[in-house]
């Protein structure tokens, strides 16, 4: 997505970095039921229980395909985006001409606006944003959207937006349990054989980077990590495992939910816990997580077409993430 049309959003972000250009493969189905007339847009996953019938690549505002709804029934209330979003293609023309924000009716939140209609989580509750420079960057990646088609891959804060608002509240024991259960394997706490020539070079990177964040663990958890290099992961101390766990448990759930995405792309909870806590920005944290295949690339030379693809959308999820939380902050 275009930089400049989030820029003006980002005001609330002190850090300069976080402005990077987001795109994001967004791998779900946007469906609007509307309630009356005036419907609402809702971001949702698809329904199993959609019938093959209704394999449209249209997008129907209002009137849905002749007598059959999102679940096969006769319903002309219904508007469907097709399956074809789940592998991060267009989904249908444009359906909306404006794109704005207002406040919410209860005063406590922001909503976003397409035309007249209330944009929606997929639960079908209003997405209600913290902040106005959310709603707006939210806005922005809507407004975005090209008459011939809406991309969802362009829309990486739609994403983490519903993740938060839907699946956090439903999920957190979850969403805690699995980021403590890959602790142990955290790639900051992972060393290269020193005694291989082959790794040599990746082990003294990884003590010149990785050293200055572990003892920054150690000064704000008490413990020091254990490093290790089994693939399997080392046992760190209770001590340590119940600081980081009580950490996630005190989050809200903006912050779990960039927590999660982060450790996911980056298979460190460190790191993400790093830029949440604000001693990683953006660029540090990618260095960290790229350590090893940058030192490849150095040795061996880049393959176009597989390691620049993954540095481009490495990069969209860690600024994504980053910017959704600088967003969120009240």
């Amino acid at each position: 997505m275009a930089t400049s049309l989030i820029t003006k959003t980002l005001n609330s972000i002190k850090n300069p970095k976080l402005l990077r250009p987001l795109t994001r493969q967004f791998t779900s189905i946007a469906t609007v039921q509307s309630e009356n007339p005036s419907s609402s847009f809702t971001y949702a996953d698809s329904d199993s229980n959609s019938s093959s019938s209704c394999n449209d690549s249209n997008i129907y505002m209002r009137k849905g395909p002749p007598n059959c709804n999102v679940r096969g029934e006769k319903d002309s209330s219904s508007v469907t985006m097709p399956m074809s979003s789940m592998t991060g293609s267009i989904v249908g023309r444009r359906f909306y001409k404006q794109v704005t924000t207002r406040e919410a009716d209860d005063g406590n939140g922001w909503n976003v606006m397409l035309d007249y209609r209330t944009l929606k989580t997929p639960s079908k509750r209003p997405l209600k944003l913290p902040t106005l420079a959310l709603a707006k960057a939210i806005a922005a990646e809507w407004d975005y959207q090209q008459t011939d088609g809406i991309r969802p891959f362009t829309m990486p804060l739609m994403k983490l937006a519903c993740t938060a608002l839907d699946r956090v509240p439903l999920t957190r024991p979850m969403i805690i349990e699995h980021l403590m259960k890959k602790f142990s394997q955290d790639l900051v706490f992972c060393r290269a054989p020193e005694d291989n020539v082959l790794t040599s070079g990746v082990y003294e990177r990884q003590v010149e980077k990785f050293d200055p964040l572990i003892d920054w663990i150690k000064s704000e958890f008490g413990f020091k990590p254990v490093v290790h290099s089994c693939l399997f992961g080392g046992k760190q101390e209770e001590g340590l495992v119940k600081a980081i766990e009580n950490l996630l448990k005190q989050t809200d759930d903006y912050q779990l939910a960039v927590i999660d995405a982060i450790a996911s792309a980056a298979h460190s909870l460190i790191i993400a816990v790093g830029i949440v806590k604000g001693k990683l920005d953006i660029e540090e944290a990618i260095e960290l997580i790229r350590l090893e295949e940058d030192f490849q690339v150095d040795t061996w030379g880049l393959v176009e077409g597989g390691h620049d693809i993954d540095i481009a959308d490495l990069r969209v999820q860690i600024s994504s993430a980053a910017v959704f939380l600088g967003l969120s902050r009240k």
